[in-house]
């Protein structure tokens, strides 16, 4: 499973992690989401190192109707590793020098924190430890900044007794959001943003819906699809939510809440209108009900980037958590 592999790689990486022994004098660490500051020379930077960096950590991010990096990373000479600089909760400090090594370290200058130090004697040691660290640390740093907007969001949470009442389960929303619909097994929920809005859908299927054969992917596209045509339309008539035809959906296996799940990421788009976005999917197991509860969040923000939007509605889900 995704989730379970990602424990064990992380679990690796804190071995050569320090743990700071008095974290009461710790400044909160700041910085906007899914940010990453590299601390690296400007020759290093703008070599095979750097390319290097680039490739990794602002790759695109998968499911998005338009192309944007990972993370957003702000490069700082080494002499500059100091200040709010240092109070950034994800940061890559590399020197070429004698040493040779790679170190996570946890909450050092900050908390919540990770400060991976990088040294080589030549380019090529520097470059073997980014090629064999980047999608370790990629896994840990989104797993720091979902927590971080879990961390915001319940500052001012949304009354989730609706919810809880017809699904059996907690979700921390923002209060910003809204119920915008509700049916028997179905509820909609919305946020008004300058430039359109995000959605959550909260629904429950049938076992056999998703697992009547192999072709899962496949399942969770027509079973999405047949839920926009019956709510998820504009005001144009005979419109109707669907999953991007043009582009294949990106499909993974993961744990949620404990629980089996398939996660689907990609972009829709409104039939019959001009209207699309992108989704991420969720549809966690109930073997004990032998049903899937399906929550999704989808975005409608034409003039917007997605990355953050996304971000946070992926935060709202894996808040979620099944009342006993």
């Amino acid at each position: 499973m995704k989730t379970l592999l990602l424990f064990f790689s992380i679990s690796f990486l804190f071995i050569s992690c320090k743990e700071t022994n008095d974290k009461a004098v710790l400044s909160p660490s700041a910085g906007r989401v899914n940010t990453l500051s590299i601390i690296i020379s400007d020759q290093l930077w703008n070599g095979e190192i750097g390319d290097s960096l680039r490739k990794k950590f602002a790759a695109p991010v998968d499911g998005l109707s338009q192309e944007e990096p990972l993370f957003t990373i702000n490069q700082y000479p080494v002499k500059f590793l100091d200040g709010f600089r240092s109070l950034s909760r994800n940061i890559i400090i590399i020197r070429k020098e004698e040493k040779n090594y790679f170190k996570l370290v946890k909450d050092e200058f900050a908390q919540p924190q990770n400060v991976v130090h990088i040294s080589g004697n030549s380019v090529a040691e520097i470059l073997e430890h980014i090629e064999k660290n980047a999608d370790k640390l990629i896994d840990l740093f989104q797993q720091t900044e979902i927590a971080e907007t879990q961390k915001l969001i319940s500052k001012s949470l949304l009354d989730d007794r609706k919810i809880r009442k017809k699904f059996k389960i907690s979700l921390n929303l923002p209060s910003s959001y809204k119920y915008a619909l509700e049916r028997r097994n179905f509820m909609w929920l919305k946020k008004e943003i300058l430039s359109g809005n995000t959605s959550i859908l909260i629904y429950k299927v049938p076992f056999g819906t998703i697992l009547k054969n192999d072709d899962i992917t496949n399942n969770i596209i027509r079973m999405r699809d047949s839920v926009g045509a019956l709510y998820i339309h504009s005001k144009v008539r005979n419109t109707r939510m669907i999953t991007e035809e043009s582009y294949a959906p990106y499909f993974f296996n993961t744990i949620l809440d404990g629980r089996r799940t398939y996660e689907t990421k990609g972009t829709w788009e409104l039939k019959g209108d001009f209207m699309s976005g992108s989704f991420i999917n969720y549809a966690i197991m109930d073997k004990k009900k032998r049903k899937f509860i399906i929550i999704e969040g989808f975005c409608y923000a034409p003039s917007t980037d997605k990355r953050d939007l996304m971000h946070e509605m992926e935060a709202i889900i894996k808040s979620m958590k099944k009342l006993k």
